[in-house]
């Protein structure tokens, strides 16, 4: 269970990232701090504006005007960005047609785009690299790869290809892929990927990186085709093998040239291959990277005995073993450990597995331990964090963990020191997570807390407006008194960085003033000044301050005899304050209040009024106060000022008179209480000598 909160915490001290103890939080804060590159301001207002930019086909399609040609860094970095974006459509990819850029590195990650579209967009290009990643079921593989084998320049000169978690159709094989003689990196990770097409893919003369992870491979033999010129395997869970372990092992120690190799796995399963290997003395002479997460039966003394037969070795991966917790690890120069041990481990592991699933769920875990107390601003770990959420934004598990690393990395005074570019980006996650996943409270939680942050909800740009109506949609549909305690400080917050149009535009504004108002009563009901009251309070004059609207909806839904109650029910300064504060802007704002605001109001005393007379340093409190007074007295003024002239309140009214700025309207309102009742507060001055 994540907690969303640490009372017994003391509070931290805040300390900005040490340089010689935390490089990259150094650099992230440096990186953050820069503005942004110019050309990347250019392509962001250009791909916000494609549609009045380009020209439409008789298609649909678009086309950039016909002068215009960008160089191939810029044409691929273009690309990269409208991927990025979710940009790139059959619609908008036309407008790679033709000979106006020079495409080199294709990104098409994740993209919704069809076999036809991509064809015609791309596969003129002189392609060296294309990530298709994620691409949509719209364009399978095998399109893919007969739309790149099409171009002879790109059969000899593609040199990577991503396929990551693409589609093949059923019955479909990689027929073709063979005559992308050029390729040096393939990745297949995650698709329907067989024995037979590691066969093919095994005979590439230039293949030197191929990842196999998560397949349906169950022979690995074919890859002794290649043992001369393969120098990174990655396995990561390669569930289908029906090999022993020692065939496995000895097809790996054929791989004479091989500097990665990935054998990670699911730790549920507790594979020992890894075990079996690490016991060879024989196997892997020039390895520079070994991953074993998640495997079982690993010791400290086998993998540094491994690593000190090996001195080239500059990383392993060890997340989700029994192991990485000796000094070796730790005091070996050079080394990179992306572990559950220390903090550089768990970093590493964020980084190294930021596209892993089942490991980024295990480090994140991790994290969120071994930052439950810290003191330090720790930015690049933060960092970490927002890709992690980014790249998984549907894994429920992923955001939950994440929210709850996100407000241990940023409560209690650490966001201070974190750079806004990088606060905007976590919180944009932390609504993304909110609207993603609305019924799972305790993710509901989480990510409130952290949004109750006054140095996001202030200084940190995004979308407000936005936040608002989600924030009074949680309101109003939450009854949870947590949730309702921070979404109504937000609200409060909030309500001051939008200005009056704004606060109109709410759909919501209704029924927030309604759902505010509720509680109020309820809280007065109980006599219950607690934080949440409090809020409320503020939440209610924030939305009210200069909006008409607001002031509408607050006297429609009986906010004047309900702010009544709380003045007789609550005595504190502070209340009160907050309640004749709100009520002077309903009175100025929503004029039509104050003839409802006569007919409710009836007073015992005025004596509770005259801390607020005497107020001159907030002349809206004094004011109100001047109005509530004189509104009374004109609705019975027999009974209201005699009690003004019993409990000794009209020196007060001349000293407003006599000491506020001359033409205020305090002065004014004073002036017209003293001149108006002026016979009956001579009768009854008299009476009582």
């Amino acid at each position: 269970m994540v907690h969303i909160l640490h009372q017994s915490l003391s509070p931290r001290s805040m300390d900005p990232p040490d340089a010689r103890q935390d490089a990259r939080g150094c650099c992230v804060v440096q990186e953050e701090a820069s503005p942004y590159s110019l050309i990347n301001i250019c392509l962001n207002v250009l791909i916000a504006n494609l549609e009045k930019v380009c020209f439409e086909r008789s298609d649909g399609t678009l086309c950039l005007p016909e002068h215009w040609c960008f160089p191939q860094e810029v044409a691929d970095r273009f690309l990269g960005v409208m991927t990025c974006q979710g940009k790139l459509t059959d619609r908008t990819a036309s407008i790679f047609q033709g000979n106006q850029m020079k495409l080199k590195l294709v990104n098409i990650q994740k993209a919704k785009i069809s076999t036809a579209a991509f064809i015609k967009a791309f596969c003129h290009h002189k392609l060296t690299e294309l990530d298709a990643t994620e691409v949509h079921n719209d364009l399978p593989i095998s399109d893919i790869i007969s739309g790149l084998c099409s171009n002879s320049w790109i059969q000899q000169n593609l040199q990577c290809l991503l396929l990551d978690s693409a589609s093949i159709p059923q019955d479909s094989r990689l027929l073709f892929i063979g005559q992308l003689t050029g390729l040096r990196v393939l990745s297949v990770f995650n698709v329907r990927f067989y024995s037979e097409d590691l066969a093919n893919v095994s005979q590439l003369p230039r293949l030197e990186s191929l990842d196999i992870s998560n397949t349906l491979v169950t022979n690995i033999s074919a890859l002794l085709t290649c043992k001369d010129r393969l120098k990174s395997l990655t396995m990561h869970y390669l569930k289908c093998l029906t090999m022993t372990k020692s065939q496995i092992l000895e097809v790996i120690r054929e791989l004479k040239c091989l500097l990665h190799l990935d054998i990670s796995d699911h730790r549920q399963l507790r594979s020992e291959l890894a075990f079996h290997l690490l016991q060879q003395e024989d196997i892997l002479p020039n390895i520079v990277s070994l991953d074993i997460s998640g495997a079982s039966a690993i010791t400290d003394e086998a993998v540094e005995l491994f690593i000190q037969q090996r001195p080239k070795m500059q990383f392993v991966g060890l997340l989700a073993t029994d192991a990485g917790y000796s000094d070796f690890f730790t005091t070996k120069e050079g080394l990179r450990v992306a572990g559950e041990a220390n903090m550089s481990q768990i970093s590493e592991a964020l980084s190294q597995y930021r596209n892993r699933l089942c490991f980024m769920k295990e480090a994140l875990y991790r994290l969120f331990t071994a930052t439950f107390s810290v003191q330090v601003t720790m930015p690049a770990i933060l960092k970490l964090v927002a890709v992690g959420m980014r790249n998984h934004p549907f894994d429920l598990s992923v955001q939950f963990t994440a929210s709850a690393c996100v407000l241990n990395l940023t409560r209690q005074g650490l966001a201070r020191g974190m750079p806004v570019r990088l606060l905007s980006e976590v919180t944009c996650l932390l609504f993304k997570a909110l609207k993603t996943f609305p019924h799972y409270q305790q993710l509901q939680k989480n990510c409130l807390l952290s949004l109750t942050n006054s140095r996001i909800l202030v200084d940190v740009p995004f979308d407000r407006l936005d936040a608002a109506k989600f924030v009074i949609r949680c309101l109003c549909e939450n009854e949870d008194p947590k949730i309702q305690t921070m979404t109504v400080s937000i609200i409060s917050i909030l309500a001051l960085q939008l200005s009056s149009d704004q606060i109109t535009q709410l759909e919501e504004l209704s029924m927030a003033v309604k759902k505010l108002l509720t509680i109020v009563k309820q809280k007065t009901s109980e006599t219950s000044d607690d934080v949440t009251f409090l809020f409320t309070l503020k939440a209610l004059w924030n939305l009210t301050d200069a909006s008409p609207t607001a002031c509408k909806y607050f006297v429609e839904n009986q906010g004047l005899p309900i702010f009544i109650q709380v003045l007789e029910t609550f005595l504190q300064p502070t209340i009160q304050n907050k309640v004749l504060g709100l009520l002077y802007e309903t009175v100025q704002n929503w004029p039509s209040s104050s003839c409802k605001m006569t007919a409710l109001v009836t007073y015992r005393s005025f004596k509770s009024f005259f801390p607020l007379l005497g107020n001159f340093s907030q002349p809206e409190i004094q004011l109100w106060a001047l109005w509530a007074i004189y509104h009374v007295c004109i609705k019975n003024p027999s009974k209201y000022c005699k009690m003004l002239v019993e409990e000794e309140g009209l020196q007060l009214l001349y000293d407003i008179q006599e000491h506020s700025e001359a033409h205020s309207q305090a002065q004014k309102i004073a002036t017209s209480v003293l001149d108006d009742f002026k016979m009956h507060f001579m009768n009854y001055q008299r009476s009582m000598c």
